[in-house]
């Protein structure tokens, strides 16, 4: 077990884009630290976050243009004054025609870097210059692609890949050339966003171990059609001689949806990935590397097997498990990565050959507290059937926040609940808080909705759905001294 894994710790989830802030969404500024201030002063000691990819239009951050790339939505346009790379505030642009842009409006964020770019090129020190240009050759085995990609698919109006010219769709060489020519201003700004987005989550990252808090990020197992990695790695998914897809993944009917979830990504092609030693999957996890201290695989139990869907199917019910060399990717991945914490969320259908995967790398599974009052004493999510090698959550992003779910069982299913925890006095969320710090989980996670005492109409994600999702925020005036304090106190008694 890795030793950041082996002793009581106690985390929030909380992704980047629901911090407090005046910009469209949360993002690494004053906010971000802040919050790590108010989890070192409770006593938590992991930060939990969503993909910090760059999503679809959709706005998931599992479907991502990227498997490497950051969210320049994340990034804080004050840093970047406060560094001398951006000289026009939209205070100064009132008065200033000068500082004019391609935009509708200059103050969007997307405009802002631009013209923090050229600043940067013309005002930033040789130091600063010299920094940016080692970035963009230590990560050129994926930014170059992404870069291209990313600028390719503004060239086409946001058209999936293998919509464009044949030539670029294929990567000829000689339109890959003139494409990279053509573009190159907006490459250098796609790479400058990068840049940024690394300097200033490493520099935040840097902060929270200062405070003692460790950073657990999550990684979808799969990743989307229609991003860099398919485009320029089409060997490494299963794909015809014209790139399309034959089956795509998801997973059957489930606890979440009657008709599964047909999710639409490709599925890998494992025998080529084996023939290269899974480099593509090794680098993968080399990025969420240097990102986090703990990162949680998404869907585990695709690296046993994984739901294949015929890509003419509507929905997930028509599929078939496919088995996955999972020991062997997980050998290759750990013997790149020594430092990294891995977790398997290993939700939904789990048989013997699961656990038996995730057991031989001593991975600890989740253990999800609303699920574990239906069925009998034998439900493994129940807290007497938890184990130390284990993550216990109230609810992940994509259950209902735990107020919510409770308020929609009936009188028997909560007099079931209360009857287990032995009639407490204390009203949800804050007693399933309780029984999750009381856990003997190593590790126990807590949505910030649950510390904020919120319903349902301020959970992340409803699975299955593809609107209002994702746009969640809170603000600090929800958590009063009172919620505070007794985060840090419970926190406190369990030895966490």
């Amino acid at each position: 077990m890795n030793e950041q894994l082996s002793k009581r710790r106690a985390g929030i989830l909380l992704h980047i884009s629901s911090l407090p802030g005046s910009a469209e969404n949360g993002d690494f500024g004053q906010e971000a630290y802040n919050f790590i201030d108010f989890l070192n002063g409770s006593g938590v000691t992991v930060w939990q976050t969503l993909p910090l990819g760059v999503p679809h239009g959709g706005g998931s951050p599992y479907q991502c243009l990227s498997s490497h790339a950051g969210n320049p939505a994340f990034i804080n346009i004050k840093w970047l004054e406060d560094k001398g790379w951006l000289q026009t505030s939209p205070q100064v642009a009132e008065k200033d025609d000068s500082a004019s842009c391609c935009c509708e409006d200059p103050f969007t964020k997307s405009c802002l870097l631009a013209k923090s770019f050229n600043d940067f090129q013309s005002l930033a020190s040789k130091d600063d210059k010299a920094l940016f240009n080692q970035f963009c050759v230590d990560k050129s085995w994926w930014l170059d692609d992404f870069s291209l990609f990313f600028s390719l698919k503004q060239e086409f109006s946001g058209k999936s890949w293998n919509e464009w010219p044949t030539s670029l769709k294929n990567r000829k060489p000689k339109a890959i050339k003139e494409a990279t020519e053509k573009l190159k201003a907006l490459i250098e700004n796609v790479k400058f966003e990068q840049f940024v987005f690394f300097q200033q989550w490493l520099g935040l990252k840097a902060y929270a171990k200062e405070k003692n808090v460790l950073f657990f990020g999550d990684i979808p197992i799969f990743v989307a059609y229609d991003s860099s990695d398919v485009w320029a790695n089409r060997k490494v998914f299963k794909l015809d001689k014209e790139g399309d897809m034959s089956v795509v993944a998801g997973v059957p009917p489930d606890y979440f949806s009657a008709t599964g979830q047909r999710w639409g990504n490709p599925h890998y092609n494992w025998e080529y990935l084996k023939q290269t030693n899974f480099e593509w999957w090794v680098d993968r996890i080399k990025t969420q590397d240097e990102l986090f201290d703990i990162l949680r695989i998404d869907h585990f139990r695709g690296l046993e097997s994984a739901w294949e869907i015929p890509a003419d199917e509507e929905t997930a019910i028509n599929g078939e498990w496919v088995v996955a060399p999972g020991k062997e990717l997980l050998e290759a991945v750990l013997k790149e990565c020594t430092s990294i914490s891995l977790v398997a969320e290993d939700l939904g259908i789990i048989t013997d050959e699961v656990d038996a995967l995730r057991n031989a790398f001593d991975l600890p599974g989740m253990k999800i507290l609303q699920f574990a009052f239906g069925g009998g004493s034998d439900n493994f999510y129940l807290p007497h059937n938890h184990d130390k090698n284990s993550v216990v959550y109230t609810g992940t992003h994509d259950n209902d926040t735990t107020l919510g779910w409770f308020n929609g069982l009936n009188d028997g299913e909560k007099h079931r609940v209360y009857e287990y925890l032995g009639f407490p006095r204390v009203a949800m969320p804050s007693v399933l808080i309780g029984v999750a710090m009381s856990s003997v989980a190593n590790l126990a996670i807590v949505p910030m909705q649950d510390i904020l005492e919120l319903g349902s109409e301020e959970r992340m994600n409803i699975p299955g759905t593809t609107e209002g999702n994702w746009s969640w925020r809170f603000s600090w005036d929800q958590l009063s001294d009172e919620k505070a304090q007794r985060l840090g106190r419970v926190i406190k008694m369990f030895n966490r």
